[in-house]
This record gives C-alpha cells, sequence and structure tokens, in this order.
C-alpha cells in the first residue's frame, strides 16, 4: 500500500497544522532575519504538463549538473515529480519513489506540527526519493538525486526519506538546480541506525529568481555517524534548517556549509544540534562569501540536554564581506543544560587580507586573479573535507561560475 493512502491522516493533519500557524514571519525569534512575504504573495500552482525524457538538458544556466554514470543511481525529478531513474540500486539497497513506499519512517522525525514548512511539505508532497539501506551494507560510489525546478509561479514540496540500517554504510547527494520564478520547499529525513555511517550532500543551485526553502532533518541512534555538507550558490531567497537528534549514546554528528552570494541574494542558514544522549560528539563549521548586496545568516544552536553527559561539541562560522552594503548576520549559540561537557563556539567577519592580495600580486598575479584564489582557498576548507570526487568537481565548478566578476570581460562572458 503506498504512502498516499496509509498515511493520509498524517497529510490532513499537516494541512490543519499550515492552517494553524501560516507562513513564518519576522516575528518569531527563529526568523527574525528573515522574511517569506515575497513567497507568500505568490499563488503558487502545481505542474501539470506531461514528463518527457532525458531532462538534463532542463538543468542548465549553471552547467549540467547530472551525476549519471558516477553515481551508482541517479533519480532526476522534474518540479518535484519523478522523471528518471538512470542505473540500477546496488545490492542490499532500496531506492524508489517515495510516493510508492510503505515506511514506518514517513514524518516521524520532522515536525509538522510546529514546524510550519515542514507541515506544508508534508501536506502537499507528491513524489521524492525513498532510500533504504540493509543492516551491515557497505555502498560502493553514492546515490544522487537531482531536483529540476524550471518555470514561473511552480512549486514543489520534495520529500525525501534515507534509513540506514545498523552497521551500514552510505552516501546520498542532492542537487537543486533550474531556471524560472520557481518554489522548491523540500524535507529530507535522515535516519541512521546503530553503527551506521551516513555522509550527505546538498547543493542548492537554483535560479537566481527562484525561491528555495528546505529542511534536513537527522536523527541518530547509537555509535552512528552521519556528516551532513550544505552548499548554497543560487536563489534570489534561500532558507537551509539541518537539525540532528543525537539519541543514542556515542553518536557523532559533523554539520559543514558554504554560502557563496552576490547581487541581492538572501540566504538564511538555521541549524540545531540536539545532544540527548551521553559520550557524543558534534562538529560545525560553517562559511560565507558575500558581495554586492547581498545576504547571509548563520543561526546555530547547540543544545546539551542534562543526561548527555561527556558531550564534546565545537561550532564554529566564519564570513568574508567583499562589499561595503553586503550584510551578514552570525548568531552561534549554545545551551548547556549538565557541567560535564567540553563544548565551545566562535564567529568571525571580515575583508580579505590586502598582505595576501599584495604577496599574490608581487608574484606576478593581477589583482582579480589573486582575490578569487583567496577566496577559493577560504572555501576549500569545506570543499575538501567532501570525501566524493565528482561532488567535489561539481561544487568547484558552481563557485567558480560565482566568483566576483571584476574585470569587464568575465561580466561579457556571463
Amino acid at each position: 500500500m503506498s504512502i498516499a493512502t496509509t498515511t493520509q491522516s498524517i497529510r490532513e493533519e499537516a494541512a490543519a497544522a499550515f492552517e494553524r500557524l501560516g507562513w513564518p514571519t519576522t516575528r518569531l525569534e527563529e526568523w527574525k532575519y528573515t522574511s517569506l512575504a515575497p513567497v507568500a504573495k505568490v499563488e503558487w500552482g502545481v505542474d501539470e504538463t506531461p514528463l518527457t525524457p532525458d531532462p538534463s538538458p532542463r538543468a542548465a544556466g549553471r552547467g549540467d549538473l547530472t551525476l549519471a554514470g558516477r553515481a551508482a543511481i541517479e533519480l532526476v525529478f522534474i518540479n518535484g515529480r519523478l522523471a528518471e531513474t538512470r542505473g540500477a540500486a546496488p545490492r542490499g539497497v532500496t531506492v524508489a519513489n517515495l510516493a510508492d513506499s510503505d515506511s514506518e519512517h514517513f514524518a516521524r522525525y520532522a515536525d509538522y506540527q510546529t514546524n510550519a514548512l515542514v507541515a506544508l511539505n508534508t501536506a502537499n508532497a507528491k513524489d521524492g526519493a525513498f532510500i533504504e539501506i540493509a543492516d551491515g551494507t557497505t555502498v560502493d560510489g553514492f546515490i544522487h538525486l537531482l531536483f529540476i525546478g524550471e518555470g514561473d509561479g511552480i512549486w514543489s514540496h520534495p520529500r525525501n526519506l534515507v534509513v540506514a540500517g545498523a552497521n551500514s554504510k552510505v552516501t546520498v547527494v542532492e542537487t537543486y538546480s533550474g531556471r524560472g520564478s520557481y518554489y522548491t520547499n523540500a524535507v529530507t529525513e535522515i535516519v541512521a541506525g546503530d553503527g551506521a555511517i551516513v555522509d550527505h550532500y546538498k547543493l542548492e543551485c537554483e535560479s537566481l529568481t527562484a525561491f528555495h526553502t528546505g529542511v534536513i532533518q537527522i536523527q541518530q541512534a547509537r555509535s552512528s555517524t552521519v556528516s551532513s555538507c550544505s552548499v548554497s550558490v543560487g536563489g534570489t531567497l534561500v532558507r537551509n534548517e539541518v537539525n540532528a537528534v543525537l539519541a543514542g549514546e556515542g553518536a557523532s554528528v559533523v554539520l559543514d556549509g558554504l554560502f557563496v552570494l552576490t547581487g541581492n541574494q538572501h540566504v538564511d542558514n538555521h541549524t540545531v544540534i540536539d545532544h540527548v544522549k551521553p559520550h557524543c560528539t558534534s562538529s560545525e563549521l560553517y562559511k560565507g562569501i558575500l558581495d554586492e548586496s547581498s545576504r547571509g545568516i548563520f543561526d546555530g544552536r547547540i543544545i546539551v540536554r542534562p543526561d548527555a553527559q561527556k558531550t564534546v561539541s565545537r561550532q564554529v562560522n566564519h564570513n568574508l564581506l567583499l562589499s561595503e552594503s553586503a550584510i551578514v548576520d552570525s548568531k552561534p549559540t549554545l545551551e548547556i543544560l549538565n557541567d560535564d561537557v567540553k563544548c565551545n563556539h566562535g564567529s568571525t567577519i571580515g575583508r580579505l587580507s590586502e598582505e595576501s592580495i599584495f604577496y599574490l600580486r608581487s608574484r606576478g598575479i593581477g589583482e582579480d586573479d589573486a582575490r578569487n584564489l583567496l577566496l577559493l582557498a577560504f572555501a576549500s576548507e569545506i570543499v575538501d573535507r567532501m570525501k566524493v570526487e565528482p561532488v567535489r568537481e561539481q561544487i568547484r565548478r558552481a563557485l567558480f561560475e560565482q566568483m566576483p566578476d571584476r574585470l569587464p570581460e568575465r561580466r561579457d562572458k556571463r
């Protein structure tokens, strides 16, 4: 029986919850830096046009982002609908359309009763990826989910569920791209069983006139290890939420993030790491590069519960401002409810070192190339931590396209 029938009551509850909660506003503390008014005022519609084969060219705008042939399996979605599956699922792995699956984990972790955007997704989601890894299975390579948005006034609500069994290992990559003034509201739930290892990457390079909101909800059991990296270079208004619950003793999580913005882009990164059990570790590193009149936000919160003794946690946010009109708001927060922990956090906001620029120029490198080399070096601390080479290549290409254009000849090529 499909999720569409077995979870009808959940969908109805979610629809009622969104009706009660409404669109988030800046009156809410968690939304004080970001207004969704430009999204809320649009009468969004659903894409009902027939799907066509081989949709990868539709990702034009930032290059062809398909990783077919390099990924173990790739699922391609257009405006939230599954258009094509490329490759086959490895042994011990289930990869299917979530709409055709029946999982007890659906909507158990991302809270649709209190999070309006999760409620909106839960009520309206159609297609998405369901990935289940059998106990003890190691997946060679990675699984790629490519979401393509196109058209004006179209919205979609992709819903993904990754369930990694005990002592399994898997890498999942999500890529969001497209063209037009559309709206993507995605939710991904990651469930890591005892001893499971999950590497997760999300590349958001939507159209520069598109809107994107996304929630990644991570639930971890005993001794599990999850790393999740979110990279944002696209979209006019973007909100990324990553929530990790360390619900098993000895679990560990790494959250990395990188946002490279220009023009009037607005990207809000909101994270919560909840240490519920003892002997857990977390590490968080987010970096931002902002040019012109862009605005970036990092709002990170680490919670250490009363029973989470021996917690070790570190949270850092570094930002570079390349213009006088760029703005970044950084708000790292620790909420510690017991005293047997090792936790620290920090935040910096600065500009490129003129001494470093002078040094590179003295070696015969032009000023603009010197600046871009320093920017790439700043971003590389995040990129180099990624374990999948095709993903690193994809990120570097997207970053190069986003580098500030100081020279007229470079601007003309865009």
